[in-house]
This record gives structure tokens, sequence and C-alpha cells, in this order.
């Protein structure tokens, strides 16, 4: 059986739990044990909290979730694009799976409802491929 951990953000806390809700129900289904679940303030203390469970042995893979909504300057673009490096660069350093559900940069917050639960899905389904 595969271990993984899921990382999520707190900033957005209701729709990080509805993420968070349905990757736990869907490694049930697909017999993952998810080993922990790490919450992080937001999306830049990401990267670090990635790396210290990846240096765990036991720790296959990680599914990431969070939002970084749209706001009034370029912040949450430049944010998102040093977030994603610095994740895409984990991933090929220790050469474990890394799915990302981020939304945005730059989401309005009508767009999170529809996609959350989705995006979620998503970046678990993409953690469960790359590990066969």
């Amino acid at each position: 059986m595969k271990n993984i951990a899921i990382i999520y953000g707190t900033y957005h806390q209701d729709y990080a739990l509805q993420m968070l809700e349905a990757v736990r129900a869907a490694a049930l289904t697909k017999k993952i044990k998810i080993a922990t679940e790490v919450p992080v303030p937001g999306s830049m203390e990401k990267p670090l909290a990635i790396k210290r469970l990846l240096l765990q042995k036991e720790i296959d893979a990680v599914v990431v979730l969070g939002i970084i909504e749209k706001g009034e300057t370029q912040h949450g673009l430049v944010m998102g694009q040093a977030v994603i490096q610095a994740i895409i660069n984990l991933q090929l350093e220790f050469m474990k799976p890394i799915g990302t559900a981020i939304l945005g940069p730059g989401i309005e917050p009508e767009q999170i409802p529809p996609r959350a639960i989705a995006y979620a899905l998503n970046a678990f389904n993409a953690v469960c491929i790359m590990l066969e």
C-alpha cells in the first residue's frame, strides 16, 4: 500500500476542507493510505512542508491543496509562479510525485466552488497514476 501526505492551506479553510474530504474519500476507494495531513497558512509555506514530508522515506507522494485568489496587485501571480516552480523542483529532486491542486493564481471567488473538488481529485488521480 502506498502512503501519501496531504498539504492544505488554511487561508480559505472552508474550501480547503472540502478539497481535503474529497481526497480522503478517493483514497479510501483506491486503497491509498493518507499517512499525514499538514495544514499550512498559505501557499508560500507549501514548498517547505512538502520537502519535510518528502524527506521521510515512508512518504511515497504528496497532494497539495489550496487557493491563490485574485488580488488587487500582481502579488498572487508572482507567488503562484514561485510556488509552482518550487513544487516542480521538489518533485524532480526527490523523484516522488506531487499532485498540485492550487486554484489560481487569479481565481475569482465565484470560480472557486465549481472547481475546488474537481481540482483536488485531479491532483490525487495524477499522483495515483504516477505511483503505478
